[in-house]
């Protein structure tokens, strides 16, 4: 669980770096601010979870990146959470509340039923990608999962995603339009 005291700018980060996904650009519409803003007040409620585990990246007291993760048999939120996550999404009106129902749903269907650390979510601040950020945190996440064999799931709608996931030992175990956008469902073997 993250620190209560971060929890707020975790979810800013969050809704920043995530704004331009195309499943966020689907369900809280183009205008990236208007995504951003939306997406941290409901990852707000998702890392305050005790059932989630959040490694951080700070650069000179700043927060650059973010990678949540839970542990076997904790990826689904507990129905406390997911009522949180509904009155989270409440602003945002009826069809933005559909739209998640059905993203969340359909990623759901796709979970394994194997014991697994699942991946999500991971972002890091927009105008510092591809600076080494997002290894450093899914070097750290492969690290744990090495510790303890466990297997590793993990599921994203960024094509350029895929191949870094892959560097990091995660395969494509299938693919499937959700809400007409591409996504890719991927696992890492457990040692």
């Amino acid at each position: 669980m993250v620190d209560h005291a971060m929890v707020g700018d975790v979810a800013a980060l969050l809704g920043r770096g995530m704004a331009d996904n195309p499943l966020h650009r689907v369900v809280y519409g183009t205008v990236e601010a208007d995504a951003a803003r939306a997406h941290a007040r409901l990852m707000r409620v998702l890392v305050a979870s005790p059932r989630r585990h959040v490694d951080v990246v700070e650069h000179d007291g700043t927060l650059v990146g973010v990678a949540a993760s839970a542990p076997p048999g904790g990826c689904r939120p507990s129905s406390g959470t997911r009522l949180r996550l509904l009155a989270a999404a409440a602003p945002e009106g009826p069809r933005v509340a559909a739209r998640l129902v059905s993203w969340t749903g359909e990623w759901a269907r796709h979970d394994p039923a194997e014991p697994h650390v699942h991946l999500g979510p991971v972002s890091v601040d927009r105008h510092l990608r591809g600076r080494g950020i997002g290894g450093v945190l899914l070097a750290r996440h492969t690290r744990s999962l090495d510790a303890s064999g466990a297997v590793g799931y993990l599921e994203t709608d960024r094509p350029e995603a895929v191949g870094f996931y892959r560097r990091f030992g995660y395969d494509v175990v299938e693919a499937s339009d959700v809400l007409g956008v591409r996504c890719w469902f991927m696992r890492r073997a457990g040692g």
